[in-house]
């Protein structure tokens, strides 16, 4: 129970500090420039935009049937954290732009190009800590979580990117300012590209097959030098009959260069397969139980 407790404290605190990330790069770095981010937060921005409310208002009110969905579709275990979210980013927007004021004035191109990159770059590490912790920033995250579930191949970013298109569109006519709008693709492919980063980063492996006449002696160096498993495959050569072990390895790419090193050193002749393994599960990847985002 303690353990739990714990558990759920630290993931509350670093959702809050994703919370705090991804608020504030829409408040200090997107907002003021009407780089609508796409998603319900793109569309917050062009609400806010023709009725002046604040932005974080605005946003908040639009998230509403969509929460109603997610409490239908997930229960309050996982919308809980999200009703927090969105709660407390929408707080955080609003004093942002009520007490500390951005300095606009009448931006350079170079001022625009920082603002998406470092906007981008700051609501990607903002919505991954979120995710990563079992909750969602609310809006389009919600309807992204559940198409995960149901087609789980599908990458989270590439699917906001999709969303996030149509959005762009909007604000260039809502805004009548085509210039923003292609500041906005490049504030969101920063931000598609540093989510996947932090999502999807520890996914893949490499996938080693070594067919070669010492294959003890090249998995005896790889378990002692490398410290990973390795599997022994039984295999025959189809024109000789000749039997033979083929050694299966499944690596982080970080230890690939190691491992190409030994099976060189063991037998220069070994015919050595290499390929990519973009999800594994098991001990030191992935737990097969884990909650797909």
């Amino acid at each position: 129970m303690k353990n739990k407790t714990t558990k759920f404290l630290i993931n509350l605190l670093l959702i809050t500090i994703g919370t705090v990330i991804y608020s504030f790069s829409i408040a200090m770095f997107l907002d003021p420039y009407n780089m609508a981010p796409g998603g319900v937060t793109g569309l917050g921005m062009i609400l806010a935009h023709f009725t002046h409310l604040k932005t974080g208002t605005a946003i908040y009110m639009l998230q509403i049937p969509i929460m109603i969905f997610g409490l239908i579709k997930f229960g309050w275990k996982i919308m809980g954290l999200t009703l927090y979210v969105t709660t407390l980013s929408s707080a955080i927007m609003n004093g942002i732009t009520t007490y500390i004021l951005p300095v606009t004035g009448v931006p350079t191109d170079g001022d625009m190009i920082m603002s998406a990159l470092v906007g981008g770059a700051l609501l990607g590490t903002g919505m991954a800590l979120i995710f990563k912790n079992g909750a969602t920033t609310g809006g389009i995250d919600v309807i992204v979580k559940a198409l995960r579930q149901k087609f789980p191949y599908l990458k989270t970013g590439s699917m906001f990117l999709m969303c996030d298109s149509f959005i762009i569109f909007l604000s260039m006519l809502a805004f009548g300012n085509v210039k923003v709008g292609l500041y906005a693709i490049i504030a969101i492919v920063t931000n598609n590209t540093i989510l996947d980063f932090f999502l999807y980063k520890n996914d893949g492996a490499k996938l080693l097959y070594v067919i070669t006449d010492k294959a003890e002696a090249v998995a005896d160096r790889v378990m002692k030098e490398v410290d990973i498993g390795v599997t022994f495959i039984e295999g025959e050569g189809a024109y000789t009959g000749e039997k033979k072990k083929i050694v299966m390895i499944v690596a982080k790419p970080v230890v690939y260069p190691k491992i190409r090193v030994i099976v060189r050193e063991e037998d220069k002749n070994a015919f050595f397969i290499v390929t990519g393994a973009s999800d594994v599960f098991g001990y030191g990847y992935k737990d097969h139980f884990m909650q797909e985002l």
